[in-house]
């Protein structure tokens, strides 16, 4: 039992981390992240910066839900995720996106080799 209650509180935690409920996720977890796995895209396909980047940005956020409820889960033996949980969980993860896009059309990231020569 109590196995569970430790595996399930590391998934919530590392979920945490990847969701959009804490402020400061963006800024020092998936921004990077998104952006390290965009830049490698865009190295060999450079139209792709973009869209890899909103790509990766989505995932990260998508993966944070998930991954706090299945801890949550673990800890507590609750109901299973079910398709109105992981669609709920995909939508806020969208809106969350549209920000990454401006961000991205607005010339405010670029890939990591034009930026460091």
């Amino acid at each position: 039992m109590k196995r569970r209650k430790v595996k399930g509180g590391i998934l919530v935690l590392i979920g945490y981390i990847l969701s959009p409920l804490s402020w400061w996720n963006d800024l020092f977890v998936n921004i990077p992240i998104s952006y390290v796995a965009a830049s490698i895209v865009s190295y060999f396909y450079p139209s792709l910066f973009t869209a890899s980047f909103v790509a990766a940005y989505l995932a990260t956020n998508v993966l944070g839900f998930i991954l706090m409820h299945l801890g949550a889960e673990e800890m507590f033996s609750s109901e299973k995720l079910g398709r109105g949980g992981l669609l709920k969980y995909i939508a806020v993860a969208v809106l969350y996106t549209f920000l990454i896009v401006g961000l991205a059309e607005l010339g405010l990231v670029e890939p990591i080799h034009e930026v460091v020569p």
